[in-house]
């Protein structure tokens, strides 16, 4: 029977992650499968994988054919160099000792590898979020500036306008408004013409020669004049005729 160290999906719509299963090439993808090796996520940058190196080691020595995606995987976590490693002492091109230190040399070299890529993936996320916070800053201060700009010319114009106010308020004041402040007594005297002056002084003088007796006594009515009737212009033409006869 075939098997194979393959991947079964897994997680939701356009957000998968994978089992890396020991499985039979001949059960479905997502069924019955022999063991679980690991796990594989490939959404994170860099992919997390998490993987049993001794088991994979196991069945890759045992003849199980992993597919391309999962000979990827166990390249980058060096279960095929120590397979490689592993045949060469069997052959004796090597000894057991002289493969685990060519071993260990790739796997510092791997993980120093790793861990540039992390900080160079980290740096430029930390530069990219300077340079969004740079440009947001930039714009943030460029509408401060507008704002206060804004704000300066409108206090100019209500100074203006407060100026314009109090000018024409001094200007248009006129000449009757100071008049009508001042005393009462004094713009009626200043307002009597002499005529009314001269009219009170006679009345005065006529007021004085009038006796008192004449003031005192009332003065009589006058008796209504009787209406003689009027005769007719026959009557008198008849009394003279009379003494011709």
């Amino acid at each position: 029977m075939p098997v194979k160290i393959r991947l079964s999906r897994h997680g939701r719509k356009r957000k998968p992650f994978y089992h890396i299963i020991v499985s039979d090439s001949r059960a479905p993808r997502d069924g019955r499968y022999i063991e679980k090796l690991g796990k594989y996520n490939p959404n994170t940058n860099p992919a997390t994988i998490e993987l049993n190196f001794e088991k994979a080691l196991d069945w890759v020595q045992k003849g199980a054919q992993p597919t391309d995606t999962c000979r990827a995987i166990l390249s980058y976590r060096g279960v095929m160099y120590k397979k490689h490693l592993l045949e060469g002492v069997k052959k004796n091109a090597f000894s057991e000792e002289e493969a685990e230190k060519k071993f260990q040399d790739w796997l510092t070299q791997k993980e120093a590898k790793i861990e540039a890529k992390l900080n160079s993936i980290s740096q430029k996320v930390s530069d990219a979020e300077k340079a969004r916070l740079a440009a947001e800053k930039k714009i943030s201060d460029a509408r401060a500036e507008a704002i206060a700009k804004r704000n300066s010319e409108l206090a100019e114009a209500a100074a203006a306008e407060t100026a314009d106010d109090v000018a024409e308020e001094v200007v248009e004041t006129p000449a009757e408004v100071v008049a009508e402040e001042a005393p009462v007594a004094e713009v009626a005297k200043e307002e009597t013409p002499a005529e009314e002056v001269k009219e009170e002084a006679v009345a005065a003088e006529v007021k004085e020669e009038t006796p008192a007796e004449e003031t005192k006594e009332p003065v009589a009515e006058e008796a209504p004049v009787e209406e003689k009737p009027v005769e007719a212009p026959e009557a008198e033409a008849k009394e003279e005729k009379k003494p011709e006869a």
